[in-house]
């Protein structure tokens, strides 16, 4: 029985793509709407298409060029030596690209379908809440299991193939490495769109958010797609697929130790199957009621999926003889992935401390509103790094008893019990831009204060659910990239022991550059978003002020809505190259110039610091959105108020901090640990110190 447990993988992930059909035919035989409501979410569409065709073709490139470098070069020996195997760096490289093409499909069928849902859901608002919400949350679910579903059947058809988990590897590094330019680019083109539609539009004129005379408006939209879904699809489909690969390495390890049986190698296939099976079943169970809470609905779904997957994994455990110990070790990561998710909750809802004193704070100027979401920020860290460190902690101890090797696979499997759950996170996520895109639309249409009130308590729920999906994702990062540290160490063990002490020079040089990236990264990236901001500030402020009649909103007077689309989309795959080539040589700088001790902390750094800067900038960037979306619903004198010119400023500085470098930042580590994993044989044997006699 234990021979074939692993195929609840393949099968899983096969029923997950058909439930993102079934969910994607539910959408397209929903209502659009009016003329206008189809125009435009053609135009949406149409920007978003236009963007990741772009998007993908100049990746290509950039997939092709490093298939070829991994053909060469990995696995060690390179195929110059007439000891490599060209079958296995065939197998590496195909990996590789099969990888990069799960991600991007992935990205594409969430953006084809949120696309769809957006006028469906504002058209199903006219006829009330619980009409519009499972268009919002099953157009999500599209995007959830077809990104677990394509990930896991992904990793099971390369492991079938060559049974070897550092095949797989190459597998991971393709999906992390489009994942750190698809969240990037798409990070950096709705956050240009975002910050110029409210700068000029709320600011200076004191127009409505999506109000059609702003030639920003349809690229924010645009944005909301192309980064929100497509990217954060990416993200979360990177970190899935990478905590299964590193489980199964630590798998491998146990597989020729007595008490292992053999069996360890296949576990992280058969939980993350169950995972997938549990998911479905807690979307299942998601409803609201004409007067319910779209949040509360949402939150009901993950904990009824949390609980179906704490017992199929128990019931697993028990017939397949699995180690009850290492089934802790995954229901650890599970339980804290909850925790943290509710941590970013209290941080970002508006209902709490932080977001009302926020508010609060709007009414005495923009300074003390940046002040005072940033510090709440940074009070929003310790929680969840609390929470990654117990959990990783916990999970080594409890399997520790078993062996040192034990205790790795625990930490591994805590890291893959966080994400079992990911088909349902993702579907959440994906929920937000849908219905933020919805209440645009209804606005733009000019559907009614009715309407307009039913998308902005689902855009609300939204923004909450999207919050916890980054807290989750951040906290799912953190265990994984630990998991991947791990595998680092063992892989690179393969010619000797490898000790990673503070105390040796060459470790710490690498944690403090390692320390380093994660600001510098986040700065390029930021950094970007202000430029390409710029240049939309001066196309936007250019159109008001040459084209007659737009100001006052004139009949048949229409913005050039294209431009603007085009000036995110030219500036963001423009910007996103640098931080993502960065993240990327520098650690194969450090490890073949300083070996692989000096990588080991490099590591260490670098996933520390990242996911500090990573916590900090999703909970103070959403918490200073919803601070915005409070006063605009009426309170410390409502839109248009001081206070509200105060928070939209604030909102402004949060949008890239949320939505282009925090999340980047998950991908970004679990790119260097991948890398560093893939290399680290290599790096062994041929960095610049042991050439010169130094190590």
């Amino acid at each position: 029985m234990n021979e074939f447990a692993w195929l609840i993988a393949p099968i899983s992930a096969l029923v997950s793509i058909l439930l993102g059909l079934y969910f994607y035919f539910y959408i397209k035989k929903q209502d659009s709407g009016t003329e206008k409501m189809k125009e435009i979410s053609s135009a949406i569409t149409e920007g978003a298409y236009a963007f990741l065709k772009r998007e993908y073709i100049t990746l290509a490139m950039f997939v092709a060029v490093v298939s070829v470098l991994i053909f060469i070069f990995l696995p060690a020996p390179s195929i110059w030596s007439p000891d490599a195997d060209l079958l296995k760096h065939a197998a590496m490289s195909l990996a590789y690209i099969f990888g990069s093409f799960c991600s991007a499909l992935a990205g594409y069928l969430g953006l084809s379908v949120a696309t769809k849902a957006n006028a469906k859901a504002a058209q199903a608002a006219r006829n009330g809440l619980n009409k519009a919400f499972p268009i919002g949350f099953r157009g999500g679910g599209v995007m959830g299991f077809a990104v677990v579903g394509l990930g896991l059947l992904g990793v099971s058809i390369v492991f079938a193939l060559t049974n070897d988990p550092y095949v797989v590897l190459g597998f991971s590094f393709g999906a992390s490495a489009l994942a750190l330019f698809a969240k990037a680019g798409g990070g950096i083109f709705t956050k240009t769109a975002d910050i110029s539609a409210d700068l000029v539009g709320k600011v200076e004129l004191g127009i409505p958010e999506d109000d059609p005379r702003n030639p920003a408006v349809i690229a924010d939209n645009v944005g909301d797609n192309v980064g929100d879904v497509a990217g954060m699809g990416a993200d979360l489909f990177d970190s899935y697929v990478a905590s299964i690969v590193a489980a199964l390495i630590l798998g491998q390890v146990l597989n020729n130790l007595p008490l292992s049986k053999g069996v360890y190698l296949h576990m992280p296939l058969v939980f993350a199957g169950i995972g997938i099976l549990a998911a479905i079943l807690g979307a299942l169970t998601v409803r609201v009621g004409k007067s319910g809470d779209p949040g509360n609905a949402l939150n009901m779904g993950t904990y009824v999926t949390c609980i179906i997957f704490a017992v199929l994994t128990l019931s697993a455990t028990y017939l397949l003889d699995y180690e009850w110990r290492i089934w802790g070790a995954a229901i650890v990561g599970l339980i804290a992935g909850v925790v943290i998710g509710m941590t970013s909750d209290y941080f970002t809802s508006d209902d709490k401390a932080p977001v009302l004193k926020t508010a609060q704070a709007s009414t005495t100027g923009t300074a003390t509103t940046i002040i005072t979401g940033f510090s709440y920020g940074l009070h929003s860290v310790f929680p969840p790094l609390i929470g990654i460190g117990v959990a990783s902690t916990v999970a080594y101890f409890l399997c520790s008893p078993l062996g040192t090797d034990y205790a790795l696979f625990g930490i591994g499997m805590a890291a893959l019990g966080m994400l079992s759950i990911v088909g349902l996170i993702i579907s959440n996520d994906a929920y937000g831009p849908i219905v933020d895109n919805s209440r645009g639309i209804a606005e733009q249409a000019g559907l009614g204060e009715d309407v307009i009130r039913i998308t902005d308590e689902l855009d609300s729920a939204g923004n909450t659910a999207k919050a916890i999906t980054k807290g989750f994702a951040i906290g799912a990062a953190g265990l994984t990239v630990i998991a991947l540290l791990a595998s680092f160490k063992s892989t690179a063990e393969v010619s000797g022991a490898v000790v990673f002490d503070l105390m040796n020079p060459l470790v710490l040089l690498g944690a403090f550059i390692g320390i380093a990236m994660p600001a510098v990264f986040s700065a390029m990236v930021m950094l970007g978003v202000g430029r390409n901001a710029e240049r939309m500030i001066a196309e936007i402020r250019r159109q008001f002020r040459e084209i007659p009649g737009l100001k006052e909103g004139k009949e048949g007077v229409k913005p050039d809505y294209a431009k603007c689309v085009d000036i995110a989309t030219v500036g963001a795959l423009k910007e996103l190259m640098p931080p993502s080539i960065l993240t990327i040589a520098v650690t194969l700088i450090v490890g073949f110039v300083a070996g692989v001790e000096a990588l080991g902390g490099y590591l260490a750094g670098a996933i520390f610091s990242g996911l500090l800067f990573a916590l900090l900038m999703a909970n103070s960037g959403g918490l200073w959105d919803n601070a915005k979306k409070l006063i605009e619903s009426g309170v410390h004198g409502g839109k248009g108020s001081d206070a509200h010119k105060a928070a939209v400023v604030g909102d402004t500085v949060g949008d890239p901090f949320k939505d282009t470098a925090g999340p980047s930042l998950n991908t970004m580590i679990t790119v260097m640990s991948l890398v560093a994993t893939l290399f680290a044989i290599l790096i062994v044997d041929n960095n610049l110190l042991k050439l010169l006699g130094l190590s």
